[in-house]
């Protein structure tokens, strides 16, 4: 009924296509004008209309008409080639940001010209995007001399470029050509340089993918990932472990003066109160030595602290069948609110890992995502997405959905000639095959050329071997070699060719017949079976009968096809017991060929719901993975106040902990607020030493002001050793390490909690809607989390002045050279005479005796003793 509605009134897609033809009329009436232009005039005007646009005097709107006449014009010069009217249709198509459907021949290369110049004058850059390397290369070399004529440059991004400055080079140009995993992978690399000069792309302002249906359809379900191992190797974990059993825990013993530090023995000791471990100076030196580091806070040894910590809370705080139970070689947490096991949940910070060291069993790898991103979200960061394909009808629901993209179908020069002809169904696959190899020689014998194509390389490989038992040349193409495979799918239309190839091999290639080979009937398509989508069928059709080029196709079919056998075969299997089918013959039927694509649309349409699926979920790690980005890009720009962030971290950590005081006290009166849950913290998160005294107050406002002015003074004093512009650029790097590490775990974390949420469905629980829930809290503790980690970090690392050091080091030789009263009777006595001089050497410095070695190695070797002094 809507089809005969159609033929009455007209189609959407007719009246759409009625309306660009009205614009073509007046592009084509400029065709006079350009054409009567010099070489040089012609190019004058394009630059002079690329002045307007950057200057944004005009829109590229207001010049389209012109901008595409003045390519036409350039086109007929430089390449020979005039765009037709329906080709400048399909360019207006593409520049609204839309879906051009052009059957195959059409010359869609050449009509992506059109859009991609006109954009491109903005001057913020232009992507077109291949299937492949060798079509990327391909098209830019084709085109590159009509680009370069009207004073554009071209950039081609492929595998083989490895060096992110030539990376950098090609995305710099005008227009850029690559393939779809290119642009997607150099954006996820851009996202985790340390440099914003590193970065290679600069924006993603228009692109147009070429075989959309392909890239945004059939890739659509596998993301795009940059994974890699952790840091922290399972031997590292092993190692702390160790280190945490080999210290000898003491106790702390607090000094009856309250202005004087607490006491602690051994080398480190247990708050159980507030689950807090505290190593000592003892503690920490014992660490180095059996880690083999000079300094366990230094920046390049900050994993070693952390770790160590994780070991002594995994071996001193968390206890076995309280907080974890260990079942199959696994470490699972035990829900401390309902005391049932949560498996599939992880402890994050690489504790995790340390109660698997602690408890010998295997210690997880830490190869994890580092990046990634889907197709659809990558695409749909451009502000405009437009494509091309020979196919996009079949999926226009998927693309209204998902992309908000429109599909129009261009009509042809000139009326496709092609006879597709009816499915032939057997009841075997034998023979089927025995059919195909039949009518292949068939074809063979005429000189007609045939291209025979397959759902899977194994098919077309058996197939291979049939023709080879039968002695009929043929070639095989499988999809592996993109370059190769173009030229010999060139070379398909020649006289009494026989190609096999799978359906996507070849793909964007034309296939162009000589004249005697028309004669003969064009090119044959053979299909060995149908493929679950009727788009790729289409696809493999569209080879034959280009620009109104003769030629035929059939599609040969057998019960034991996959698609027949999960769906509708008992149907059609009565049919041809009915019809009394005997070995080797078939059915040809009309109604056989509905049946089978109406097979075809539930497959297509259960894919198109896992692809919506799949997205519906990356779509909330999506706004998180932009709100991550966007912040790491300010963090990169030179000109982002990053001292102010730190301040406002700081702010909020000592809002915290009031917070936390607060809530541990016993009542809600100033008397009996819990200071000491403040110092414990600070020392232990901050290594600050700041006592009840020192903040003390009745009124809470005030203890709050007290805190924060005097973890700001410590902060400042801390990098007061270190001019601005080496502060703010050590916050910088330590904020992105947090950052990023922090990210990874996040992503890891997501993927665990996406893997088990399908459970939430049985307990009538819609699983996407407890995954938005949870991966939002989630996201709420890692903002959280990364502010907390800068603060501790920045408050523990250990800055050198060494130029300080140095000169500090001189003038205590100097000094002990001038007193020629004194001599020393052993080292242990130059070590007292130094400490003497006010100089307490650290010790792993080098010693100040000339000696070369280490303080702690040389003078220092027994610590500093009593010695004899003479004068």
């Amino acid at each position: 009924m809507l089809a005969i509605l159609g033929k009455i009134f007209g189609t959407k897609n007719d009246k759409e296509v009625k309306k660009y033809r009205a614009r073509v009329e007046s592009i084509n009436a400029l065709e006079s004008k350009y054409s009567a232009m010099q070489d040089n005039e012609l190019q004058a005007a394009i630059h002079e209309i690329k002045e307007k646009i950057q200057l944004n005097s005009v829109t590229t709107n207001e010049v389209l008409n012109d901008v595409f006449a003045i390519t036409r014009e350039a086109s007929k010069r430089i390449l020979g080639m005039r765009h037709y009217d329906v080709q400048l249709i399909g360019g207006l198509v593409l520049n609204d940001g839309r879906i051009a459907e052009m059957k195959t021949g059409e010359g869609k290369t050449l009509v992506a010209t059109l859009p991609v110049i006109l954009n491109a004058l903005s001057g913020k850059g232009v992507h077109v995007v291949t299937v492949n390397d060798y079509l990327a290369t391909r098209d830019a070399e084709e085109l590159k001399k009509l680009y370069n004529f009207l004073g554009l440059s071209v950039g081609i991004v492929t595998n083989a470029l490895k060096n992110d400055i030539d990376r950098k080079e090609q995305y710099n140009c005008d227009i850029t050509y690559g393939t779809n995993n290119e642009y997607g992978f150099d954006y996820l690399r851009d996202n985790m340089v340390y440099d914003i000069g590193e970065k290679v792309q600069r924006g993603h302002h228009y692109v147009i993918v070429d075989e959309i249906d392909s890239i945004l359809i059939d890739e659509a379900r596998t993301p795009l990932i940059i994974s890699g191992p952790t840091k922290r190797k399972a031997s590292d974990y092993v190692k702390s472990n160790e280190i945490a059993l080999s210290l000898e825990q003491g106790e702390k013993i607090e000094s009856l003066k309250p202005d004087e530090q607490p006491v602690v023995t051994g080398d480190f000791y247990v708050d159980e109160k507030n689950k807090v471990v505290m190593i000592n100076d003892s503690g920490i030196t014992k660490a180095e030595e059996m880690y083999g580091v000079e300094n366990m806070y230094a920046l390049e040894n900050a994993g070693l602290s952390h770790q160590l910590d994780q070991a002594l809370k995994a071996n001193y705080i968390f206890q076995k069948d309280v907080d974890y139970v260990v079942q199959n070689n696994e470490v699972i947490i035990v829900d401390e609110f309902t005391g049932r096991l949560s498996e599939g949940r992880r402890y994050s910070e690489g504790l995790h890992q340390a109660l698997e060291a602690k408890e010998g069993v295997r210690i997880q790898d830490e190869s994890q995502t580092l990046a990634d991103i889907t197709f659809q979200n990558y695409f749909r960061m451009y502000t405009t997405l437009a494509g091309m394909t020979g196919t996009a009808q079949t999926e226009a629901t998927e693309f209204a959905e998902i992309y908000n993209l429109d599909v129009v179908s261009i009509p042809t020069n000139i009326p496709v000639t092609r006879i597709d002809k009816n499915d032939l169904i057997y009841k075997s696959e034998r023979e089927k095959f025995d059919a195909i190899c039949l009518k292949i020689k068939e074809y063979s014998d005429k000189g007609q050329p045939v291209l025979v194509g397959t759902t899977s390389i194994e098919k077309s490989e058996y197939l291979h071997t049939l023709l080879k038992d039968k002695k009929i040349a043929h070639t095989v193409l499988n999809a592996k070699q993109h370059e190769k495979e173009g030229k010999i799918v060139e070379n398909a239309g020649q006289k009494g060719a026989v190609t096999i190839a799978t359906n996507m091999a070849g793909r964007g290639v034309d296939i162009k017949l000589p004249k005697e080979c028309l004669e003969l009937g064009g090119l044959a398509i053979i299909a060995t079976e149908r493929h679950e989508s009727r788009r790729i069928d289409n696809q493999l059709r569209g080879r034959s009968g280009r620009q109104g080029d003769i030629g035929e196709s059939q599609f040969y079919l057998s019960l034991e096809d996959n698609l027949l056998r999960i769906f509708g075969s008992d149907k059609i299997a009565n049919i041809m017991t009915r019809l009394g089918i005997e070995e080797g013959e078939h059915i040809e039927s009309g109604m056989v060929t509905r049946a089978v694509e109406n097979a075809q649309k539930k497959v297509e349409s259960m894919h198109f719901e896992s692809r919506k699926h799949l997205l519906e979920y990356d779509d909330v790690a999506n706004e998180q993975r932009k709100v991550i980005y966007n912040f790491r890009n300010n963090l990169l720009n030179k000109e982002y106040d990053i001292g102010s962030k730190i301040r406002e971290n700081i702010a909020e950590y000592c809002t915290d902990l009031m917070q936390n005081a607060e809530l541990l006290s016993e009542t809600a009166s100033m008397d009996n607020f819990n200071y000491e849950h403040i110092s414990l913290k600070l020392q232990e998160e901050l290594g600050l030493y700041i006592i009840k005294e020192d903040i003390v107050s009745e009124d809470k406002e005030l203890v709050g002001k007290k805190l924060l002015e005097l973890v700001e003074l410590k902060y400042d004093e801390k990098m007061s050793i270190v001019i601005d512009e080496q502060k703010q650029e050590i916050e910088k790097i330590l904020y992105l390490q947090i950052l990023d590490s922090s990210w990874r775990d996040h992503l890891y974390t997501m993927d665990t909690l996406k893997t088990g949420i399908g459970l939430r469905g049985y307990n009538h629980k819609d699983p996407l809607v407890e995954y938005k829930k949870e991966s939002y809290n989630m996201f709420i503790e890692l903002i959280a989390s990364i502010k907390l980690e800068i603060v501790k970090i920045l408050f523990t690392v250990r800055l050198r002045d060494e130029e300080a050091e140095r000169r500090e080091i001189e003038a205590l030789k100097a000094q002990m050279e001038a007193s020629s009263e004194v001599f020393f009777t052993n080292k242990d006595d130059e070590a007292e005479e130094l400490e003497l001089l006010g100089k307490k050497i650290a010790r792993n410095e080098l010693c100040p005796c000339g000696s070369g070695k280490k303080y702690k190695q040389c003078c220092g070797v027994s610590g500093p003793k009593k010695g004899l002094l003479a004068k």
